[in-house]
């Protein structure tokens, strides 16, 4: 059976190029299904299977009263909304295989609206003028392929036609792939950073020793909120919350926050879920000369040339206390908390000589406890290990608890 392969972007001044990138996905056998975002003119250089009529409609407006307006920008904002609208609408009703468009800054945020709410594994590819820069914004925690244009999107030549190729047979190449996301066993999210590294191995040999496949979610941002977002889509049978350091630069504003749901989809879908305070001792910045003034006073740790550790303060730790016992309340299903007494990180330690690493401080972890203690209902339980978070009892007893939950 053919593949389908849904092309969307601006058919009306980008016509030229879309012809050219239809014709070699359409040389590889594959059906092309078209959607034209195009505001300002009808597409006249290929077939339109949907119009950019019917995407302004979904997106909540018209296409003649967005021409008659002129104003570029809530255009670009309806036709987004609108592409993610009908592409998801398609995917439900024909469940096509693969997604490819292109852009500069506008076409490429009505390209990537509608590939981030796509499943996970089905291709997606966005060619783009700003591939190259920060594409956070356009890929979000989707699995979209950012290939740069090196020349802007204006016309067929040499360079144009080697980039497009090369999209093409990429596209190609992972539909011969298949993209199979079903799990072929019970998924279990596991939340790390390299101050956890070692006992979220630990916790991850004695699931996949118990029958689970342990997906483990670097405490980036991106992170958290794929984690939190295959929870909230049932993919998920529980959430060992190793790290939950996000909340640190949520609280503190750092680099790596996943904003403020993060800790509430377990709850919500009512899956298991075990909570630790694995690195909330630290909040994370770039580089040193990006943090900011007010906390020039603070203690900071130089992680690696890019990152720059600042130690939480027992003030932002009982927040955090407060904050994280707020969600569990609210939690439909199993929710527990095991914290370990001798330090959440590498940092918050003592070494083998008992010498208290950079980051040790008695009073701050405390703090979290006392704050989790006094907002979390009774019937909550919390475990107190006289461990560091690293040590190998912490983990075992980690995972045991948390295997009982399941």
């Amino acid at each position: 059976m053919d593949r389908k392969v849904v092309l969307i972007g601006a058919f009306d001044t980008k016509g030229p190029e879309y012809s050219f990138l239809a014709s070699l996905i359409e040389k590889s056998g594959c059906k092309l299904i078209t959607v034209n975002t195009g505001v300002m003119d009808d597409a006249r250089q290929l077939h339109v299977d949907i119009p950019a009529t019917e995407v302004a409609l979904a997106g909540g407006s018209d296409i003649e009263s967005l021409r008659k307006a002129a104003d570029r920008g809530n255009a670009i904002k309806v036709m987004s909304d609108g592409a993610e609208v009908v592409v998801r609408q398609l995917f439900d009703r024909e469940g096509f295989d693969g997604i490819i468009g292109m852009g500069g800054t506008a076409g490429t945020n009505v390209v990537t609206a509608c590939m981030r709410g796509l499943p996970y594994g089905l291709p997606k590819i966005c060619v783009s003028t700003v591939a190259s820069a920060n594409v956070s914004p356009y890929v979000g925690i989707s699995d979209i392929i950012m290939i740069p244009s090196l020349t802007d999107i204006a016309g067929i030549n040499f360079i144009s036609k080697m980039v497009l190729r090369n999209a093409a047979g990429a596209l190609k190449g992972m539909l011969g792939t298949g993209h199979d996301s079903t799990a072929e066993k019970p998924a279990i999210a596991v939340s790390m950073f390299g101050n956890t590294t070692p006992c979220v191995d630990r916790c991850r040999e004695i699931l996949d020793e118990n029958g689970f496949e342990t997906l483990v979610f670097h405490a980036t941002g991106a992170g958290g909120r794929t984690m939190e977002k295959l929870a909230a889509e049932g993919a998920l049978k529980g959430v060992l919350d190793i790290t939950t350091t996000e909340w640190a630069d949520a609280l503190c504003g750092g680099v790596f926050s996943a904003g403020e749901e993060r800790l509430s989809a377990p709850g919500s879908a009512g899956i298991p879920h075990l909570i630790s305070p694995g690195c909330i001792d630290m909040c994370n910045f770039g580089a040193p000369d990006t943090i900011p003034a007010r906390y020039k006073d603070r203690l900071f740790y130089e992680w690696n040339p890019n990152v720059t550790l600042m130690r939480t303060t027992p003030e932002e730790n009982q927040k955090m206390g407060e904050l994280f016992a707020t969600k569990a309340n609210a939690a439909k299903g199993k929710v527990a908390f095991i914290i370990p007494m001798q330090g959440f990180s590498m940092l918050d330690s003592r070494d083998e000589n008992d010498q208290p690493q950079l980051f040790w401080d008695v009073a701050a972890d405390q703090a979290f406890l006392t704050g989790l203690k006094n907002t979390l209902h009774p019937g909550i339980e919390i475990m107190e290990l006289d461990a560091n978070i690293n040590d190998p009892v912490f983990a075992e007893k980690a995972s045991s608890v948390f295997l009982e939950m399941l």
